[in-house]
């Protein structure tokens, strides 16, 4: 195929919001943009959210530039995040004439003649168009790229000495389906975030909980304002520039108080030492830099819930040699999207544009460098 003007790898929030400034600066998309999501259909990482996690749970979700979400479709804030934002998304796909292949993995990218020159994306999938010898096309060529890739194909689960040898079973967020699964079991939850507290609420009404986190829970009985946003953004932006993985939300913003309000919580212990067997096990007379380790020493467990976190997915990227040796992608400032040392990749939903405000911001900045990047090869 021709080389097309950019590709926009992902369509979450930041790839949607890429996109529609793209087309608005007037990269057609089918002709100078082409727009590849991994997903078999419309909303992002939000489709595999469980089905009790709700929009007014999940603290609504942001709108998208240029038609909002109740302008979109009719809102029912009790009805499952995984229902309502991809017809929200679909909609707005429809609407700005965001034409998407899916499914498509983009697999590797490589820039064969160096930094200026096009990018071959090699891709896999059922959404790729047949050529005339029958076959799917398996690479796309492109004079820039856009990664909205985000976080939801790369759960996190650290390793503790012994992890191999739970005989119970283990689960991560990614796989939370309802509490009814659990019911009857101990199950332990690992982490401090929302989604930790959300699946603490639901499960405590079926089963018996433990909770354990690396720190103590940040719960703060104040308002996100926007002074409190830029501060969050700031905090991520030091990171990133540092060249070291952006820290999670939560992390940066801690929990709000509404979000831990059930008196069905249990007491946060500090994080276990090692995993046998049976459950988690504490070292003895280690002092901890906060809370108290349960009365034995140990819990024993049927199900070890990890609510910690995902990581981006760019391993497609590596080809291109971005990475720095702590792990992290360098990014041209706190204001743009653009590689440090290939300014024709563009980091969407990375750093400080990761949260759903932040991706929306980031659309508006990463069309206008994708802009003056192709205008001045």
């Amino acid at each position: 195929m021709e080389t097309v003007d950019v590709v926009v790898i992902g369509m979450g929030q930041a790839g949607l919001s890429a996109a529609y400034h793209l087309a608005r600066r007037g990269y057609e998309p089918g002709r100078r943009m082409l727009l590849l999501d991994a997903n078999p259909g419309p909303g992002g990482a939000w489709q595999h959210r469980w089905p009790s996690l709700t929009l007014k749970a999940a603290n609504r979700v942001n709108d998208l530039p240029g038609w909002g979400l109740e302008d979109a479709i009719d809102v029912d804030e009790e009805v499952p995040a995984a229902t309502t934002v991809p017809q929200y998304y679909r909609a707005y796909e429809e609407r700005f004439g965001l034409e998407v292949w899916r499914p498509v993995t983009v697999d590797r990218v490589e820039q064969p003649d160096g930094p200026g020159t096009d990018f071959v994306l090699h891709v896999s999938g059922d959404g790729l168009p047949l050529g005339d010898d029958g076959r799917r096309l398996d690479t796309v060529r492109a004079r820039a790229i856009v990664n909205a890739t985000g976080t939801w194909e790369r759960p996190r689960i650290p390793y503790y000495p012994g992890l191999e040898t739970f005989a119970g079973r283990q689960v991560h967020t990614r796989d939370y389906t309802r509490a009814e699964d659990f019911a009857g079991e101990h199950v332990l939850v690992v982490g401090a975030g929302i989604s930790a507290v959300q699946h603490l609420a639901e499960l405590s009404e079926v089963t018996r909980t433990s909770w354990v986190s690396r720190s103590r829970p940040d719960i703060r009985d104040a308002e996100f304002t926007p002074e409190v946003g830029a501060e969050v953004v700031a905090r991520v932006d030091e990171r990133v520039r540092r060249g070291l993985p952006p820290g999670s939300v939560v992390s940066n913003t801690g929990l709000p108080i509404a979000a831990v309000s059930s008196e069905a919580l249990p007491t946060c212990h500090p994080m276990f030492d090692r995993i046998d067997a049976a459950g988690v096990e504490w070292d003895p007379g280690v002092r901890h830099a906060w809370g108290t380790v349960p009365d034995e020493g140990r819990l024993d467990v049927d199900t070890i819930l990890w609510a910690t976190g995902f990581m981006h997915r760019l391993d497609h990227l590596a080809p291109l040699g971005l990475r720095t040796p702590e792990g992290g992608l360098l990014v041209d400032g706190r204001a743009t999207t653009r590689a440090v040392g290939n300014h024709g990749v563009h980091l969407a939903g990375y750093g400080p544009s990761a949260s759903t405000i932040g991706a929306n911001r980031a659309g508006r900045a990463v069309a206008r460098e994708v802009a003056e990047y192709l205008d001045a090869l």
